[in-house]
């Protein structure tokens, strides 16, 4: 089982997300035995026959690659010549530089250790709410003395991660700002907080902390400036809120409880991480790491057992927060089917506060990362989602409904009947070639093609498995399982999917693997590799991927975009892009566009002994892999959740003054009040000072 427990341990693997953040974000996912044991083949290796059968696809053979001839109408244009061609991957460095694109004309942020949020010249920035801030009327004013559950299911909740803003249905002056709250970190939230002997009352406020927060907010007439407002779509969602559980695995013994005999209504949500915005004006939102919350999985049998290993459960003892001492449902000896109610994609309608939020269980379940839309020309609606694990997989659902202009009830059932797929890649160069250090190969990219594979299909009528041995509720519940079985492809950390609004390609955060082809002491935890499409060897600083998908299809061609780190050392790879003129970056996270194009990527656990931030980098032309910083947080924070519009910059600042040894009494930030005040997450906006547009 992975390493979990109340003993911290220190970081071993250079990064700066200390092992507070680690203990409570991720349940120490990253010290332990991955979870991924399975002996998928690497895809070069298959033989065409298999390859070609689990995609359904035929092969067209051109320039020594491998490309599939099943491209539809709705693919989008590429710099390649075909998908996964090197044949114009790489930018071509010898281009005369001009300067800075549109959206990206400002100075870059320096790399530093400020315990402020740090802003290009000629901007200025404020905080719109922190924790514990009233979000509804009448709610009480913070008092980290005097919290109480009561209090906190009317404020802003803990570590918020995913970030939206959409226009207000009714006033013109006023936007929607939405946002998930991953995390609670109880050392930082309870003064003299023992974790081994946690209250009722503590336990409860963690509980309150999750979810969601919905709010008003009005705008400035000059500048890009929010300031939060009361108004009756404001909303707190937390972990004890009713859900309604959709898709195939909803209704079924799967899901049901001594709590819930029909499966279909589960109390909250978990860990909610990064998601979307759909074009129909609802929150996507991924349940990431909930394995933390439960214990007892030794209780469990069959693939229940199985899947609770596989995402790193504990098997027996008290869990971190200690939630099963007064909520039986996180026992799992208990309740061995309430964890099976979480690790969907989470769908709510901001625009309605009555509304009861859903989990899409035909998306499947993992940790999810993500759950970004993308429309084509004919209407499909394609949602892309990464699973936020080390040598986990990345996923794509195409739904077979379309978009109905103002039937909110219909467009919430479009992400319920479709196809959830997996994907496999190949690279273009030989395996030998790739030798972990960062050296391209010969062809000048790392580069390749890939297939997407269907794990289960869901329509009106009914519902199917593409997998033998599983029931379609079965994919939907014990979704890694299904995709081990079809040779998914190990990646590093997929986390958030952005596809480009100008051009359709779609890009993947690949935020770090220090497992993959590593020896000695973590030897034992590799489970592959350098390959093409994770070419360096005990990767601790990250990857971008760009993805040139055939949407509504089932092949797609690719190329490492970003190779993260130290412009300064040989590894690094800014798409070919002159490397004396980018920004260092470390641990890409989640991603944003802006209305240019300009891909903005924030960063979790800067490996490079500075703070994290939010970074753009252009994705065509003569400047394509140029990389700027434009602003970073403050002490043990991460930057979360990046909205970039026109006018203003946003990011929530995750977990600042998380450090190892920080408590509410001993912090080691003191942002966003200053003086002696305990850290706050909280939610940071940019702006130009004399009200222009952002980057120009």
């Amino acid at each position: 089982m992975a390493l979990k427990g109340r003993n911290l341990i220190s970081n071993l693997f250079h990064s700066n997300r200390s092992s507070l953040t680690c203990t409570y974000k991720c349940g120490n996912a990253c010290f332990g035995e991955c979870g991924n044991k399975s002996s998928n083949e690497y895809f070069g290796d298959m033989s065409r026959r298999t390859a070609l059968k689990a995609g359904g696809l035929s092969v067209l053979s051109f320039g020594g690659a491998s490309i599939f001839a099943a491209q539809t109408a709705n693919a989008q244009s590429s710099s390649s010549s075909f998908p996964g061609s090197s044949t114009g991957s790489a930018n071509n460095s010898s281009s005369k530089h001009s300067g800075s694109v549109d959206g990206m004309k400002f100075k870059s942020v320096e790399p530093n250790t400020k315990d402020t949020v740090t802003v290009p010249a000629g901007y200025q920035t404020n905080v719109l709410i922190a924790w514990g801030d009233p979000v509804v009327q009448g709610a009480p004013e913070f008092d980290i003395n005097n919290q109480t559950a009561a209090k906190q299911e009317q404020q802003f909740g803990f570590n918020n991660d995913f970030a939206g803003l959409i226009e207000h249905p009714s006033d013109a002056g006023r936007l929607v700002y939405m946002c998930s709250h991953e995390y609670t970190t109880e050392p930082q939230m309870h003064p003299n907080y023992d974790s081994n002997n946690p209250t009722e009352e503590q336990v409860n406020i963690g509980l309150a902390a999750h979810g969601h927060t919905i709010l008003e907010v009005s705008t400035d007439a000059r500048t890009g400036k929010l300031k939060r407002e009361f108004g009756p779509l404001n909303r707190r969602i937390t972990a004890q809120t009713p859900f309604k559980l959709v898709g195939p695995a909803a209704g079924t013994d799967l899901l049901k409880t001594n709590a819930d005999s029909t499966g279909e209504t589960v109390l909250g949500t978990l860990n909610n991480c990064a998601g979307g915005v759909t074009p129909w004006g609802t929150m996507l939102s991924g349940e990431e790491n909930i394995d933390q919350y439960f214990t007892n999985a030794d209780a469990l049998t069959g693939r229940n057992k199985e899947y609770a290993d596989r995402i790193g459960v504990d098997g027996s003892g008290q869990s971190q927060r200690g939630w099963e001492l007064f909520h039986d449902r996180f026992d799992l000896e208990k309740e061995p089917n309430e964890i099976n109610r979480f690790g969907y994609i989470v769908e709510i309608d901001p625009t309605d506060p009555t509304s009861t939020p859903i989990k899409h269980t035909s998306m499947g379940r993992f940790k999810h990362e993500a759950g970004n839309v993308h429309v084509t020309a004919d209407g499909t609606v394609v949602c892309y989602s990464g699973d936020d694990e080390r040598f986990e997989y990345i996923y794509k659902f195409i739904s077979s409904e379309k978009i109905v202009d103002g039937d909110m009830a219909h467009n919430m059932q479009i992400l319920d009947y479709g196809t959830l797929y997996v994907a496999s890649l190949e690279g273009n160069s030989p395996q030998d070639e790739i030798d972990g250090a960062g050296t391209l190969p010969e062809d000048g990219a790392f580069d390749g093609t890939g297939i997407w594979h269907p794990l289960l299909t869901v329509t009106r009528e009914g519902t199917e498995s593409h997998i033998d041995g599983f029931t379609a509720e079965e994919v939907a519940v014990y979704t890694r399982l299904a995709a081990d079985t079809v040779g998914a492809t190990k990646m590093d950390r997929p986390e958030d999917f952005q596809a480009n609004p100008v051009d359709g390609k779609v890009y993947v955060a690949l935020t770090n693997n220090s497992y993959r082809g590593a020896t000695g002491t973590n030897a034992s935890k590799n489970e592959e590799d350098p390959r093409e499409w994770a070419p360096i060897k005990e990767n601790k600083n990250g990857l971008v991927m760009e993805i040139d998908d055939v949407h509504a299809g089932t092949t797609f061609g690719w190329n490492i975009f970003l190779i993260c780190g130290d412009p300064d050392q040989a590894y690094s790879y800014f798409a070919g892009y002159d490397k004396s003129k980018v920004s260092p970056i470390s641990c890409p996270d989640n991603l944003a566009f802006d209305s240019y194009g300009n891909l903005w990527i924030s960063t979790d656990g800067n490996a490079l002994d500075t703070h994290d931030g939010l970074y753009a980098v252009t994705t065509t032309g003569p400047n394509r892999g140029e990389l700027k910083c434009f602003l970073t947080v403050p002490t043990d924070a991460e930057t979360c959740g990046p909205i970039v519009d026109d006018r203003r910059v946003m990011v929530n600042v995750q977990h600042p003054g998380e450090g190892d040894e920080s408590t509410v009494e001993n912090p080691s930030s003191h942002w966003p009040d200053g003086g002696n005040s305990k850290p706050r997450p909280a939610v940071a906006v940019a702006w130009k000072a004399n009200g222009g547009n952002i980057g120009m």
